[in-house]
């Protein structure tokens, strides 16, 4: 078995002398996707701020293979509607090759929009740029703090999708913190269950039925599926069945 790329041991945080946090233990191994879930208050920002780097815990250990490089997408990112600014101009104050953004706006069925203004982007576009930005530099591991924030249903499962697809391309691990139980239980390998401590972890069929995960959120959550015989686009739209491309996939059936 490979070598996890972070390893989290007995990790515990205080703040103003409350434990936030108490003996998490966490492997990310290579190509999986993690979802955090949890209440709020849970510590699930505070455990991202620590994988991230920006938050050093109280107890236990972190331990970074050497190869890591870290992609991160926000919750939100909130631009100033005054502010000029055009998608790849936002995009080369991280990389400034400007083949690259193209190519990371390619990964995620984002090209046309490469002239676009920030402010004329939708919410599902919105994401899908912040997620272009993460990977720019082909990360190994990707952070994504609620991907799905402000997008519709439909939109969501693209959005999940194209997760996946990129883990697949980019053989990278993924982090995703989400309150979508519904979505996203059908969209991960592992399910992270915390209230300031690691409540459950497992399968998302394993976890859906656990008493803890049940205690949080209520029995009548489940794995979410749905069954037809479509296709949508990344932007949520119905494709023709002679219309499909690389950018498309089949919803996911049972």
């Amino acid at each position: 078995m490979s070598r996890p790329l972070i390893k989290l041991k007995g990790l515990g945080k205080y703040f103003n002398g409350n434990k936030v946090l108490s003996q998490v233990d966490l492997n990310i191994e290579s190509e999986q996707i993690i979802t955090l879930i949890g209440p709020n208050g849970a510590g699930k920002t505070t455990l991202v701020k620590i994988v991230l780097g920006l938050v050093k815990p109280d107890e236990g250990q972190v331990i970074l293979d050497t190869t890591l490089r870290i992609g991160y997408m926000p919750q939100k990112l909130h631009i100033d509607p005054t502010l000029p600014i055009t998608l790849e101009r936002f995009l080369k104050l991280a990389e400034p090759d400007t083949n690259l953004c193209k190519s990371a706006l390619g990964e995620v069925g984002m090209e046309k929009h490469l002239n676009s203004p920030l402010q004329s982007l939708s919410g599902g576009e919105m994401q899908r740029a912040l997620l272009a930005r993460a990977i720019l530099r082909k990360p190994n591991f990707l952070v994504l703090d609620e991907p799905v924030q402000g997008v519709d249903v439909t939109g969501q499962e693209a959005l999940y999708r194209l997760i996946g697809q990129l883990r697949d391309r980019l053989h990278c691990a993924v982090l995703m913190v989400s309150h979508d139980l519904h979505l996203v239980m059908s969209a991960t390998d592992q399910v992270v269950c915390l209230n300031q401590h690691v409540c459950c972890h497992g399968h998302p069929d394993q976890v859906s039925n656990n008493p803890a995960f049940i205690e949080l959120f209520g029995a009548k959550t489940a794995t979410y599926t749905h069954h037809h015989d479509h296709h949508h686009d990344l932007h949520g739209e119905v494709l023709e069945p002679n219309n499909t491309d690389q950018h498309s996939q089949e919803c996911p059936h049972d």
